[in-house]
Parts: structure tokens; C-alpha cells; sequence
């Protein structure tokens, strides 16, 4: 089931499959056993030429001896004896000056003058000598022990070396067998092997991967799984409760339009009524096209899929817009607007910037006293551009502080709904904030006022 969904992804992408862990393991394991095997091959070789090499040096070493002695005592004629006795080890008699006086395998008088063999120099300066190297006779590798005579001759004793190679190839048969057994067993161990390796990773449980009990290494990224599972539990939630507010929101003002244009539809409004009735269906439609706005507006914000040119912005030119185009609804209430600080340009997106300012300077009016006062600074700091709102006005309790920026978040719902909130102001200013890289403060108390600063 599971290869057949694979191969489905792959006609429906177009993309190749990753490779298994499982038989990626078992290669890996194979390939190390191999490369050890031939290390291990070329080092049983080399060890068993040179102990093959050794226990032949010792064998012509003593076999030299015997004859030399056999010489010293029953003179040359000794060697005419060996013709018929021994075949594998070839006997040459030398004279000191190099000329062939004797020969197991040859005529002596075919052969070249022998003086200048390293063996056979070494035995006449020193009384023994040896060498190993390729006969020209012969055509194999040779092994050459020379001693000195009594008489003052050279008798030199040789038998043919096994090579590297042929010691070697004399290992194949035996090797290759081992080989095969460790091969079938090394594919059953990695099989085994990896199949208890992969096991707790294919138990897995996806939906709590901190209570895993795994291996080590994958707590890094059982943590990031289990961060990311509580992020979409939190976005899952998020909306949920958007949807539920959405909802409730839009369903308030229009079931007042609803209700007040079917008192009317029906005649139970008198004429002089009307203008009132008109008056609180105009105030619910407002309301409602302010909602659909801001929901639009933070959809946007969550896509990313705001227009995201930058551009030198003023904060206090723009700062001085927006409290001018407020400056109707702060007359209403009697509240009072200051602006203070002086010139700072900013790089940002300036449609988002107008919508926090506007957001934060429309919340100081809306929740402040009648006769209020709201005060406005813009300019620089050390950590760079900031605007600061204060108002006089209703405050907020420090329990609320984190939580005023979730949509549809109200402290009050009943003030709120009085004063025409949506919810959705401060959850703007939080999304713009985030987008610009900047931060929200508040300092806020009940009866004092409210203070918001964003630094940029």
C-alpha cells in the first residue's frame, strides 16, 4: 500500500522518491565489510609472503651448513654424490674468481662468471652471503645463501621465492570462500541490524513527539515537530476563533439593519420616526463596511500579499495627516489632539504605517473621556524612529495588556460596541509592527489614560 502511494506521488510530481534509510543502512554496512575484507586480504598476503620468506631463509640457511661441513670434511667430491639426491635446491661451487667450479641444474662450463653476485662478494669479504632477486636462468624469483669454503671457494645454495602475487593468488580459493560466507552474513546482520535501528523511528508517534522514547539525536528534531504541531494547533484555534467572532460580528449589525428596515417595510415606524430609524440603519451599515474593511485588511496582512514597496516615508507629516482627518471625530467627543517631536524619515510600507498610526491614534479617541486630551510625539531615539499615542482616557487593566492586540479582543465589549470598536484595530497594528520589524508597548491604567509607543 504504502509503495503504491509512492509510486503515485511519483506520476503526479514527476520527482524521483527518496532512497530508503533501510537500504541505504545495509549498503553502507556491505561496502564497510568489503573495504575491510581486501584491507585485511592484503595484509594477511604481505605477512604470509614474509613469513613464507623467513621460514625459507632459515630452512637453505641450515640446509648450507650441513653441505659446507659435509665439504670441509669429505672435500669437493661430496657435491658429485648430491647430482641424484637432491632436486629442488640447486648447489653452485664458486672460485674466488668467480669462475663456476660446480652445478646442480647446469653444466658449470655454460655458465657466466659469477664474481660479481652480491652473495657470493659478501661471502668472500665477510664469509657468508645472501640476496633475493630474479634469475636470469631461470626466470623466477631466488633466493641466494653463499659460504665460505675451507679451501677458499664459495659454496652457494638457492630455491625459488613464491612471489607477492603468486602468495596472493595461492589465498584466492580460501579467501574467497570466507569471503562469501562473511558477505551472506553481513547482509543478514544488516538486515537485523537496521531493522531494530529503524524500528522506534517507524513507531513514531507523530502527534506527541516529545513522549518518544528515541535515540539522541532526533530530539532535535522531535522538539521542532512538536513546536510545529503546537504552532498549527495554535493557528488551527486561532481560526476557529476567528471564524466564531467573524461571524457573530457580522451577524450583529446586520441583524439590526435586518430589523430596523422590516419595522420600517411594515409601516410601524411613524413619519416622523424615520429619520432615526434611517439614522441607526446608516450607523449599523458604517459599522459593518468598517468590519469587512479591517477583515480584509488583516487577510491580507496574514497572506503577505500586501503590496510591499518601501518608500522614505515622514512620520511626523503623516502623523499630521491622520490627526487631521480624526480631527471630526475627536470634536464629537471633545477630545483634544497634540502632535510634538519633529521630522523623522522612515523607510516603510506607507499604507500600513498610515493604518497603525490611524488605528492607534482612532483607539485614543474612541476610549477617552469627553474632554479628553490625546498627545502625539513623533521623532528620533538612540534605537531609532518612534511614535508615541497617550490618552486620558478609560485605560486598561495589566491583566489585558498581552491580549489587547488578538482580534476581536475587547476589554470591554459593551463600551466597545458602544464607542463603534471592531476588535480588529490593534490586531493591525500588531501584524504592520511585525511586518516593519518594529515594537508595540503599552502602558496603561484604569481611570489614568493609555500609553502606545512603536518603535521602529
Amino acid at each position: 500500500m504504502v509503495q503504491e502511494i509512492r509510486q503515485n506521488i511519483r506520476k503526479k510530481t514527476g520527482q524521483q522518491y527518496p532512497r530508503s534509510m533501510k537500504r541505504k543502512i545495509q549498503k553502507s554496512m556491505t561496502a564497510i565489510l568489503a573495504v575491510t575484507f581486501v584491507l585485511f586480504y592484503a595484509i594477511l598476503s604481505l605477512v604470509l609472503y614474509d613469513r613464507n620468506v623467513s621460514l625459507l631463509q632459515s630452512e637453505m640457511k641450515q640446509e648450507a651448513k650441513y653441505i659446507c661441513a659435509a665439504i670441509n670434511i669429505t672435500g669437493p667430491e661430496y657435491l658429485e654424490q648430491m647430482d641424484n639426491v637432491e632436486v629442488r635446491t640447486r648447489v653452485t661451487r664458486i672460485a674466488r674468481d668467480g669462475s663456476v667450479l660446480y652445478d646442480s641444474r647446469r653444466d658449470e662450463s655454460t655458465l657466466e662468471n659469477h664474481g660479481n653476485r652480491k652473495e657470493v662478494q659478501d661471502a668472500l669479504r665477510v664469509g657468508e652471503g645472501e640476496d633475493i632477486r630474479r634469475s636470469v636462468t631461470v626466470k623466477e624469483d631466488m633466493y641466494y645463501y653463499a659460504l665460505l669454503l675451507d679451501d677458499g671457494t664459495v659454496l652457494r645454495v638457492s630455491k625459488m621465492v613464491d612471489s607477492l602475487a603468486s602468495t596472493a593468488m595461492t589465498l584466492i580459493p580460501l579467501m574467497g570462500g570466507i569471503a562469501l560466507l562473511m558477505v551472506l552474513f553481513a547482509m543478514l546482520l544488516a538486515r537485523w541490524q537496521t531493522a531494530r535501528l529503524i524500528k522506534p523511528i517507524n513507531e513514531l508517534d507523530i502527534e506527541h513527539p516529545l513522549d518518544n522514547a528515541v535515540y539522541e539525536e532526533l530530539t532535535p528534531l522531535l522538539v521542532a515537530m512538536d513546536k510545529q504541531n503546537k504552532e498549527k494547533e495554535a493557528v488551527s484555534n486561532m481560526r476557529k476563533e476567528f471564524s466564531a467572532n467573524v461571524s457573530h460580528e457580522l451577524k450583529t449589525p446586520l441583524t439590526s439593519i435586518s430589523g430596523y428596515a422590516e419595522i420600517m417595510k411594515n409601516g410601524m415606524v411613524r413619519n416622523t420616526d424615520i429619520p432615526e430609524f434611517s439614522e441607526r440603519i446608516y450607523k449599523e451599515a458604517r459599522r459593518l463596511i468598517t468590519l469587512v474593511e479591517d477583515i480584509i485588511k488583516l487577510s491580507k496582512l496574514d497572506e503577505e500579499s500586501v503590496e510591499l514597496e518601501k518608500q522614505s516615508v515622514d512620520l511626523y507629516e503623516l502623523t499630521r495627516e491622520i490627526i487631521s482627518r480624526l480631527s471630526p471625530q475627536a470634536s464629537q467627543k471633545n477630545v483634544r489632539m497634540e502632535l510634538t517631536g519633529e521630522p523623522v524619515k522612515y523607510v516603510g510600507i506607507r499604507q500600513i504605517l498610515d493604518e497603525m498610526i490611524y488605528n492607534v491614534c482612532e483607539n485614543a479617541i474612541k476610549y477617552n473621556n469627553d474632554g479628553g486630551r490625546v498627545t502625539v510625539w513623533v521623532g528620533n531615539t538612540l534605537n531609532g524612529p518612534k511614535v508615541s499615542v497617550a490618552d486620558t482616557g478609560i485605560g486598561i487593566p495589566e491583566e489585558h495588556h498581552e491580549r489587547i492586540f488578538e482580534r476581536f479582543y475587547r476589554v470591554d465589549k459593551s463600551h466597545s460596541k458602544e464607542r463603534g470598536g471592531t476588535g480588529l484595530g490593534l490586531s493591525i497594528v500588531k501584524h504592520g509592527a511585525l511586518l516593519h520589524g518594529a515594537k508595540v508597548s503599552v502602558d496603561s491604567t484604569p481611570g489614568r489614560g493609555t500609553k502606545i509607543e512603536m518603535q521602529f
